[in-house]
Parts: structure tokens; sequence; C-alpha cells
């Protein structure tokens, strides 16, 4: 190589020290993918929620051995089974929902996909008395809003805005079995952050058993 005019050359070692430190940077710097799993039951099909606990709908199940493409994961209530006891719970959008690590064989164990909670269409819901559940829908930023147990309240998502704008209400008061589209009216990279509880209908309702904030965004 022709040394270019007025082109110092640079040290091999301190050469090296960079590449190695700016390799580093970069490395940290890249966004977390997705990850596969394999479920792992007795035998079993393992069911699928619409949230990270035992309490929340089914939403479907998977196969014992089935390679599964983990989204994304999340804490949520313990579980234990085969691989141990763990709060953390995977979400894999193929299956519309929900899954306990304690189920799925990873390498390595444990986290292995980015949280949850960001364009990933998170879904919350307390657990116990509370009849709500909620799906947020990234694509568009509607709430879909279900209500299954018919316990007299509503479900309803609170929900805040950047800025610090709320709370605001999404509300399904049609009762047990039904659900609700609610629009955000959130434009495109805009931020929100809900949690789901149940109320009496009301402008200003008084908010019971309350799932944690999630935070999520619009694509």
């Amino acid at each position: 190589m022709r040394k270019l005019p007025g082109m110092k050359r640079f040290p091999r070692r301190l050469l090296a020290v960079f590449v190695t430190v700016t390799g580093m940077l970069l490395a940290g710097a890249l966004p977390a993918f997705a990850a596969t799993g394999t479920v792992q039951t007795a035998g079993d099909p393992l069911n699928v929620r619409r949230a990270p606990t035992t309490s929340s709908t089914i939403v479907g199940s998977v196969a014992n051995g089935r390679t599964v493409t983990i989204d994304c994961q999340t804490q949520g209530i313990s579980v234990t089974g085969p691989l141990g006891t763990t709060t953390l719970w995977d979400y894999v959008p193929a299956l519309g929902g929900y899954i306990s690590h304690a189920y799925v064989k990873t390498t390595p164990a444990g986290q292995v996909a980015p949280d949850c909670g960001v364009g990933t269409g998170s879904a919350e819901c307390s657990t116990g008395v509370c009849a709500g559940e909620a799906l947020f829908r990234s694509t568009d930023g509607h709430f879909l809003v279900y209500d299954r147990n018919a316990d007299g309240k509503s479900a309803v998502v609170a929900y805040w805005l950047k800025g610090g704008v709320g709370p605001l209400y999404a509300w399904n008061s049609n009762g047990n079995g039904t659900s609700t589209d609610r629009a955000t009216g959130v434009p495109s990279g805009g931020w929100v952050y809900y949690k789901v509880c149940v109320a009496d209908y009301s402008t200003t309702p008084v908010l019971e058993a309350c799932s944690n904030g999630i935070t999520d965004y619009v694509a």
C-alpha cells in the first residue's frame, strides 16, 4: 500500500486496540434478535396464554417437541415445569400469545430474546379478581379490550401519552366473553403507557386490580 501525502503511520498496537474497542462498542449497539426454543413437556400440549399469567385466557396450544420462534420475553407469574421454576415468559407471535419459559428449552437457558413491550403487541392482565385483558396493536395504535369474567365490572385500559397526558380510557362494558376495538389516536412513532384494570363505567373511574404498566409504541 502506498503511503498518501500527509498520512501518518498508525502504530500497529494502537490500531489493534482501536479495532477491538470499536468492535465492542458496535457489538453493544446491535439490537437483540428473536431466538428459537423447543417446547418440552411431559408429552401433553402446552397452553398458550394471552398474557404472562396462568389465570389469563388460553388462546391455543403448542405440541411437545415443537420449535418456536421467541419474539421477546417478559416477567410474569412464577411457573414450575420440566426445566425448573421461572417467572420468565416467552412471546411467540406465531402462537398469538405467551408460553412459560419453564417449558421451553433454549441455548443458553434463560433470557435469550429482547424484553417485551416495544412494538410486540404485548398483552397484560392482572391476576386474581381482574376480568380485564388487553392487547395493544402497534400496527395501528388500537387497544383490543377483553372482558372474561361476569364480575359486575367493566374491563378498562387506562393509558397515558407522551408528556404525561392522561389518564385516558379504552372501555369494554359489554360484559363477560366480549371484546372491543378502541382507537387511541396515537400517531406513528408515538408512545403509550398503559395498565389493564376493572372499574364501574365513569368519566373518572376508580380503577381496581390494575396490572403492571407497559410502555409500547405505534409502528
